[in-house]
C-alpha cells in the first residue's frame, strides 16, 4: 500500500487545490436554495432569517476559499478556479464519517437543510486508523476529499482532510528548516487579506510561516464545522453548522445551549422562535442540466447566460489569487449581482410535463461558459 502521508511539496499543492475546489463546491448548493425562496417571503416571519443563514455561510465559504488560496500561494502554488473540472458535477459526492452522501443543487427545503448539516458537522474519525475510508460505488458522479495515493478512500470528514494537511505542512516545514530551508517561499504579494476581502464573519490574514498555515487550517475548520470550540466561538458567532441546526428545529441558541467543546453537536436550540416558510419557494429541478432545456429556447439561453456569469465570477476570484488580490472587494457584490441572471430561469416551469420550474446548472466549461 503506498504512503498515505503527504511527503512532497507537489502532494502538499495537489491537496491544497483541492481544498479549493472543496471550498467552493458548497458555495453552488448554498446559492441554488438562496435564489429559490421567493423574494414576497423575505421578510420577519417568512425567510429573512433562511436568507441571512444563507446569505453569511456562502460568504464565509468565499473567505475560507482564500484562507485556501492563501495556503497554496504561501508554498508557491497556483490556485486554479478555471480548470476543467473545478466546479464538480451535480450531485456530488461529499464525506460522512463511515458513510458518504450525495451534495444536490436543490430548492431550499428541510431535505437540503439536513445535507447541508452533512456538509458542516463537527466529525472527526474515532481513531487514526480510520481516517481514511473505503470508498462505495459512486456510479461517476464527482468525489471530493479522496486521498490523492488512493483514490479509493476517502477521508472521514472534511476536517479529517485538512488535518491531513496540516500534519503534511509540519513534516515538510520540520524537514526544510533541518536544512535551514523552508517551504513558505511564495510571493508575499499574492496573499489577500482583509483590505481586499471584509465577509463579515471571520477574518482573513496572510499566510508566511508553519504558524499561520495552522492558524488558516483552524480558521477554516472552526467556521465550519465549530470543531472543538462549542456553539459560540469567542466572538459571539455561530458555526455553519449551528446556523443550519437552526433553520432545521426552528429556534435560535441562546448561551445555555452551549454543551462545549465535543459535545456540542447534539445540542438543541432553545431559544425564541426562529420562523421558515417552507412552501415559498420555487418548485426548481434538482440537479437541473442544460440537457434538460430545449436548445434555442429563452430557458436554454437564460441558463448559458447563468453559466457564463458564473464563470467570469470565477475568472475574477482566480485573478484575485494570482496576484491582482484587489479584485477580490468586488468578488461578493458579483456573487449576489448574478441572482439577476437565476431569476429569468426560476419563475419559469418547464415544458416537460413535469411541476418543475427551471433552476441554475453550473455546468462551467458547457455551451461556451468558460471564465
Amino acid at each position: 500500500m503506498q504512503d498515505r502521508q503527504i511527503t512532497t511539496i507537489k502532494m502538499l499543492r495537489h491537496y491544497l487545490q483541492v481544498a479549493l475546489q472543496l471550498e467552493h463546491a458548497t458555495v453552488p448548493p448554498y446559492l441554488t436554495a438562496l435564489y429559490s425562496i421567493k423574494p414576497e417571503s423575505i421578510k420577519p416571519g417568512g425567510n429573512l432569517e433562511a436568507v441571512q443563514a444563507l446569505r453569511a455561510v456562502a460568504v464565509e465559504e468565499m473567505l475560507h476559499l482564500a484562507l485556501a488560496a492563501n495556503l497554496l500561494n504561501a508554498i508557491d502554488g497556483t490556485p486554479k478556479l478555471s480548470d476543467p473540472g473545478f466546479v464538480p458535477s451535480y450531485p456530488a459526492y461529499l464525506p460522512d464519517g463511515e458513510r458518504d452522501f450525495q451534495v444536490h443543487l436543490q430548492a431550499l427545503s428541510q431535505d437540503a437543510v439536513a445535507t447541508f448539516l452533512k456538509i458542516e458537522r463537527p466529525s472527526m474519525a474515532p481513531k487514526p486508523d480510520l481516517r481514511l475510508m473505503a470508498r462505495s460505488d459512486r456510479g461517476g458522479h464527482s468525489f471530493l476529499a479522496a486521498s490523492l495515493n488512493e483514490p479509493e478512500l476517502y477521508y472521514y470528514s472534511i476536517g479529517e482532510f485538512y488535518r491531513a494537511i496540516e500534519q503534511g505542512l509540519i513534516h515538510l516545514e520540520d524537514s526544510a528548516q533541518a536544512s535551514g530551508k523552508t517551504i513558505f517561499i511564495g510571493d508575499p504579494a499574492k496573499q489577500v487579506t482583509a483590505d481586499h476581502y471584509y465577509s463579515g464573519g471571520g477574518r482573513l490574514f496572510p499566510v508566511t510561516n508553519l504558524e499561520t498555515a495552522r492558524d488558516a487550517i483552524n480558521a477554516i475548520i472552526a467556521q465550519g464545522e465549530g470543531e472543538d470550540r462549542g456553539i459560540f466561538g469567542p466572538d459571539g458567532e455561530l458555526a455553519h453548522f449551528y446556523r443550519f441546526n437552526q433553520l432545521k428545529y426552528g429556534r435560535y441558541y441562546q448561551k445555555s445551549d452551549d454543551a462545549g467543546p465535543k459535545g456540542s453537536a447534539a445540542a438543541v436550540p432553545t431559544g425564541p422562535e426562529l420562523k421558515v416558510d417552507w412552501t415559498a419557494v420555487y418548485p426548481i429541478k434538482t440537479d437541473a442540466k442544460l440537457a434538460d432545456y430545449e436548445p434555442g429556447s429563452e430557458t436554454y439561453a437564460a441558463a448559458v447566460a447563468f453559466n457564463t456569469a458564473y464563470a467570469g465570477f470565477l475568472g475574477l476570484i482566480e485573478r484575485a489569487f494570482n496576484g491582482q488580490p484587489d479584485l477580490l472587494n468586488g468578488a461578493v457584490p458579483t456573487m449576489f449581482e448574478i441572482r439577476n441572471k437565476v431569476n429569468q430561469l426560476i419563475r419559469n416551469p418547464l415544458n416537460d410535463g413535469s411541476a418543475y420550474n427551471a433552476a441554475p446548472t453550473f455546468e462551467i466549461g458547457a455551451t461556451g461558459a468558460t471564465p
